[in-house]
């Protein structure tokens, strides 16, 4: 996937984002418990903050000719589909099987911050 394509999907990931935290807040605030709602919110959250940080890092792969974030930028975002989703799909009373999944999402989050440090590692020291 080129560097313009990971910025579009974070960027849809980020307005997705916001759709279903407005969803939830409105749509489904008489229909779900206050349990299912705590999770709804906990997936906006994390769903919200993560898209932030996949932008930022597509913004600066732009500029990276080597693309070294790009392992990043996959990590992040197939965390958010995995950890939100997983909330999303639990709160809305989907299958049991979904909360396994939501803890691969989280890994895959931690895995990107993670590749985020090392590629920070690897910068050169800044001159004074």
């Amino acid at each position: 996937m080129t560097s313009k394509h990971l910025l579009i999907l974070a960027a849809l990931c980020g307005a997705l984002a916001v759709l279903l935290g407005a969803f939830g807040a409105h749509g489904l605030d008489a229909v779900l418990t206050e349990s299912q709602l705590t999770t709804w919110r906990t997936a906006v959250h994390y769903h919200q903050l993560h898209a932030v940080l996949a932008l930022a890092l597509c913004m600066r792969l732009l500029s990276d000719p080597v693309g070294r974030l790009r392992r990043a930028i996959y990590a992040v975002l197939f965390g958010i589909l995995l950890f939100a989703g997983s909330l999303y799909g639990m709160a809305l009373g989907g299958p049991r099987w979904l909360g396994p999944i939501t803890p691969l999402g989280g890994g895959l989050l931690i895995i990107g911050w993670l590749l985020v440090a090392a590629y920070a590692l690897r910068l050169p020291a800044p001159e004074r």
